[in-house]
């Protein structure tokens, strides 16, 4: 079983060319498990244009705006075919998106989803600013026990045979108002935030990029 995390940067790049990159990436590791050899554990980090992006069992009336209104903010719409709802991607958010085989880890999709959820945690430990999980939902929020809670990182992910694709959305120096076009991931009574403006100052992306993916080998591979 091969437990190493290689991390590769695509930097700012289209959504619908990272998914495909992604599919890409999954068929081949797939074609690895077939033929019963080891498979590697990619970890991709990325930004996006400005899109939003809706899951599987997703409401189409979570975007609340039209294909005018989306144009004008520069913004695409695409169905995709991961798990979840309604979100967003734009500049200044990291995306991340594992394509691991979870049997390297042996761990199965709800450890995984609760890894990531524990990565991005300990992340924004290092920057002095606590967070926790929200009954009932994925992802990670800040303040989940009271009515000021609101969402730091959406989760979404498709698996197949155990390898994982899509990921998780961090905001990290995102332009919240985009969230204002949508309820994000469905929900109409909870809030938004960035971890910029938990601090008040912008975040060194490199630096975060850095500490994130020393977290996440140490939480997978403890």
């Amino acid at each position: 079983m091969n437990k190493d995390i290689i991390l590769t940067d695509w930097n700012l790049t289209d959504y619908n060319d990272g998914w495909k990159k992604q599919e890409d990436l999954l068929g081949q590791t797939l074609d690895k498990k077939a033929k019963d050899e080891p498979t590697d554990n990619i970890l991709v980090f990325c930004e996006h244009p400005h899109v939003y992006t809706l899951g599987k069992s997703g409401d189409d009336t979570n975007l609340l705006i039209n294909s005018l209104q989306l144009r004008n903010i520069e913004a695409t719409f695409v169905h995709t075919n991961r798990g979840g709802d309604i979100t967003y991607h734009g500049p200044g958010q990291l995306v991340g998106y594992p394509i691991f085989d979870l049997e390297n880890f042996h761990i199965g999709l709800k450890q995984y989803v609760f890894l990531i959820e524990e990565s991005i945690i300990r992340l924004l430990e290092t920057y002095g600013v606590p967070s926790g999980r929200l009954a009932g939902a994925t992802g990670v929020w800040l303040d989940p026990d009271n009515e000021n809670c609101r969402k730091i990182c959406a989760i979404g992910i498709r698996s197949s045979h155990f390898v994982t694709m899509h990921g998780f959305a961090l905001n990290v120096n995102t332009d919240l108002k985009y969230f204002s076009y949508i309820h994000p991931c469905g929900f109409v009574d909870k809030g938004v935030t960035s971890l910029s403006q938990e601090l008040n100052k912008p975040v060194d992306m490199v630096d975060l990029k850095t500490r994130l993916y020393k977290i996440i080998q140490k939480v997978f591979l403890q």
